[in-house]
């Protein structure tokens, strides 16, 4: 008759640890059976029985004690063989999770060379786009500077309408763009008091005005 048991209750049963009882599998030297999804380990119930059962002898006490010592010492002995199992099953594992665990380092570090390569890759793109754009704003600076100036030397002698009306206290729209047409006559025939700027009329301010302004 056969029993299943499962490795958990196989172990206790033995005093070994689960792992011995997997090693022990693996080695073929006990039998496994899958049931539904779950492992059992195949034990033949008549020697377990026998095993289980006291054997009775009408050989005096000392010959019995001599035999359970043996027993106790063949029990000893499956024990240590079944703890060194267990030891060697861990130190395959140990020699497994190391492997891996280099694996892993050596992926990581690949990963880590690769993005510092790309890192110095767009540094190096980027340093170079500042160094074309960098002429470029010279010369806009440049330009901007010299159109300051110029505003800066219109500013000092050269209005615009606007300033122009103020200063003579033209508000009335009517009377304002009378005096815009009397420039526009005045500057078409070369008045000095007037010049274009960028499409625009200035005005000098220090000129007299009285011919225009009456």
């Amino acid at each position: 008759m056969e029993k299943l048991m499962k490795p958990a209750e196989y172990a206790q049963e033995l005093g070994i640890s689960r792992q011995a009882v997997y090693a022990k599998i693996k080695r073929g030297i006990l039998k496994a059976k899958n049931v539904e999804g779950k492992l059992y380990i195949v034990v033949d119930k008549t020697e377990q029985e026998q095993t289980a059962k006291p054997v009775k002898t009408s050989a005096p006490k000392q010959k019995n004690t001599t035999a359970a010592s043996k027993t106790a010492e063949k029990d000893y002995k499956s024990l240590l063989a079944a703890k060194d199992e267990t030891i060697s099953v861990l130190k395959g594992t140990v020699k497994d999770l190391k492997k891996s665990n280099k694996q892993i380092s050596t992926t990581l570090k690949g990963e880590i060379d690769l993005l510092k390569e790309a890192f110095h890759e767009m540094r190096s793109l980027y340093v170079m786009q500042l160094e074309q754009k960098k002429p470029q704003t010279q010369e806009v600076i440049e330009v901007e500077e010299e159109i300051e100036v110029k505003e800066e030397v219109l500013e000092g002698k050269w209005i615009g309408l606007k300033k122009f009306f103020k200063m003579h206290k033209v508000v009335k729209e009517k009377h304002q763009e009378k005096m815009i047409k009397r420039l526009s006559k005045a500057f078409k025939k070369d008045d000095a008091r007037m010049m274009n700027v960028e499409g625009k009329l200035k005005l000098n301010a220090d000129a007299s005005y009285k011919d225009i302004l009456k």
